[in-house]
C-alpha cells in the first residue's frame, strides 16, 4: 500500500527535520550522530498503547490473510477463478501486514526511522505497490461479481481460471513496475531537489513527490475506483430486477424450470454483497488518505503530524478488515478456520472436504 506516494512530503520526518535547527537541546534520533534528525516521544502510557494497536493490526493482517489464502488454495472446492482472485488479494494485504506495518508502527511511534537508506527506499516501493495491487484486485473482482450476477449460468465459460490469471498478473506487475521505476529513478523529486537536502536527516524516511506524480497517483486509485461504484451499482441494480421478477412469477411450471437459475443468481448476489462490503470499506479506509494528498501537494503541506498518522493508519488497518468481512459473512471460510486450527487439515485427502454442508 501507499502510505506516502499522493503527499508532497512525509510530513512526520519532514517536521523532525525542521525542528533539528530550532531545538538543539531536544531528544536526537541518533545521539552521537550530527545530522540526526530530532525524536519527538510519546509518554510511556500512549506509547504502550500505539505499539499495541498497531501490533495488533499488523498480526491481523498476516494472520487473517493468511488463513485465507491457506483456506483457497488448500481446499479443492474452493479453487474457482473468483477465488483465486481472491488469495491474490490476501496476498498483497498479508505482505502489508509483514513487510510495512511493523516498519511504520516503530516510524509512528518513535517518530524516527531504524531500518536504513536502502530499506526505507524499499519498503515505500512496497508501500506504494501493494496499495495499488489491491486497488486493481478490487476492480478485477467488481467486474467478476457483474459477470456473475448478470449472467450467472455463462458466468462459468466467461471468467475461466486463464482470465482470472491474466487479471492477477496484470494487478501485480503494472503496480510493481510503475512504483519502483518512480521510486528507483527519482522522478517523483524533479524540481523537489533543493527541498529534499534541505530536509534531509539521519533517522527520516521523507518521500517527496512532485505534484505531477501526486495527480497520477491520485488517478491510478480514483479511475479503478469509479469502475468499481459504476459496477456495484449495475450489480445491485441487476439483483432488485431479479428479485422483482422473481416476486412476480405465478406460473409454477415456470418456477420449476428456472429453478437453478434462481438459486445460482441468489448465490451470485450474495457473494456480490460481501465482496461490495470489502470494496466498500477499501475506498472508506483510503479516499480520506489520497484526498489529503492532493491537498497537501497542492497547498503546500498543510496536515498536521498527528492527522496525516491517524489517516495512514486507518488505510494500514484496511489490510486486516477483508479476512474479518469474509468470516461474518462467509460459513464456508468459519468452517475452513476451524479445520485448519485445530489440524484436521493434516489429514490425507481432507482438502476434498466439503465446506458448504452445515
Amino acid at each position: 500500500m501507499a502510505t506516502d506516494n499522493g503527499s508532497f512530503l512525509w510530513d512526520q520526518d519532514s517536521t523532525v527535520s525542521r525542528d533539528l535547527f530550532s531545538a538543539p537541546s531536544a531528544l536526537l534520533c541518533y545521539e552521537n550522530l550530527n545530522g540526526s534528525c530530532v525524536r519527538n516521544p510519546y509518554s510511556p502510557g500512549p506509547r504502550l498503547i500505539l505499539y499495541a494497536v498497531f501490533g495488533f493490526g499488523a498480526v491481523l493482517a498476516v494472520c487473517g490473510n493468511l488463513l485465507v489464502m491457506m483456506s483457497i488454495l488448500h481446499f479443492r472446492q474452493l479453487h474457482s477463478p473468483a477465488n483465486f482472485l481472491i488469495a491474490s488479494l490476501a496476498c498483497a494485504d498479508f505482505l502489508v501486514g509483514l513487510t510495512v506495518m511493523p516498519f511504520s508502527t516503530v516510524r509512528s511511534v518513535e517518530s524516527c526511522w531504524y531500518f536504513g537508506d536502502t530499506y526505507c527506499k524499499l519498503h515505500t516501493s512496497f508501500d506504494v505497490s501493494f496499495c495499488s495491487v489491491s486497488i486493481f484486485h478490487l476492480c478485477f473482482i467488481s467486474v467478476d461479481r457483474y459477470i456473475a450476477v448478470s449472467d450467472p449460468l455463462t458466468y462459468p465459460t466467461r471468467f475461466t481460471a486463464s482470465v482470472s490469471g491474466k487479471c492477477i498478473a496484470f494487478s501485480w506487475l503494472l503496480p510493481i513496475i510503475y512504483s519502483f521505476s518512480l521510486l528507483y529513478t527519482g522522478a517523483n523529486e524533479t524540481g523537489l531537489e533543493d527541498l529534499v537536502t534541505a530536509l534531509t536527516c539521519v533517522g527520516g524516511c521523507q518521500l517527496a513527490v512532485n505534484q505531477s506524480w501526486v495527480f497520477i497517483n491520485f488517478l491510478i486509485f480514483f479511475i479503478p475506483t469509479l469502475v468499481m461504484i459504476t459496477v456495484y451499482s449495475k450489480i445491485f441494480l441487476t439483483a432488485k430486477q431479479q428479485a422483482q421478477k422473481i416476486e412476480k412469477m405465478s406460473d409454477q411450471t415456470a418456477k420449476v424450470s428456472d429453478s437453478y437459475k434462481d438459486r445460482v443468481a441468489r448465490r451470485e448476489r450474495k457473494a456480490a454483497k460481501t465482496l461490495g462490503i470489502a470494496v466498500a470499506a477499501f475506498l472508506l479506509s483510503w479516499l480520506p488518505y489520497f484526498i489529503d494528498s492532493i491537498i497537501d501537494a497542492f497547498l503546500g503541506f498543510i496536515t498536521p503530524t498527528y492527522v496525516y498518522e491517524i489517516l495512514v493508519w486507518i488505510a494500514y488497518y484496511n489490510s486486516a478488515m477483508n479476512p474479518l468481512i469474509y468470516a461474518f459473512f462467509y460459513p464456508w471460510f468459519r468452517k475452513a478456520i476451524k479445520l485448519i486450527a485445530t489440524g484436521r487439515v493434516l489429514r490425507e485427502n481432507f482438502s476434498a472436504t466439503n465446506l458448504f454442508l452445515e
